[in-house]
């Protein structure tokens, strides 16, 4: 069994407590859904914000899917001119059997234009 580092990002409509925790429950299942994650196999989840997203720590998404023994993280995405608003991104340490190039990084909603080079949905 490898650690692994998986990635993932999702863009809000608007900084809004109920979208924000909305998106990262999405996120967040999907990113276990395509890797065929349990919990039992997640080290730690790292998370931020664009400065834009203050409403609340996308961590608490984590936690009200019955996340609560790992550790989690939330800080800030720089500030660079011109990026893509209202993203919320992830990485998350896991224990896999897969390979680097079986992982399947997870950008969804406009947060898909990030990453245009990366498969479609499955």
């Amino acid at each position: 069994m490898a650690v692994r580092a998986l990635r993932g990002a999702v863009q809000v409509d608007a900084d809004d407590r109920d979208q924000v925790l909305a998106a990262v429950s999405e996120l967040l299942t999907e990113v276990m859904r395509r890797n065929d994650l349990s919990v039992e196999d997640m080290i730690s989840v790292l998370f931020t914000a664009t400065p834009d997203l203050r409403c609340e720590f996308p961590a608490v998404a984590a936690r009200q899917l019955g996340i609560t023994d790992v550790p989690l993280l939330c800080t800030v995405e720089i500030d660079v001119v011109g990026a893509m608003p209202r993203v919320l991104r992830l990485m998350a340490h896991v224990e896999s059997d897969r390979s680097r190039h079986e992982l399947r990084h997870v950008y969804l909603r406009g947060a898909a234009a990030l990453r245009a080079d990366l498969d479609a949905p499955q």
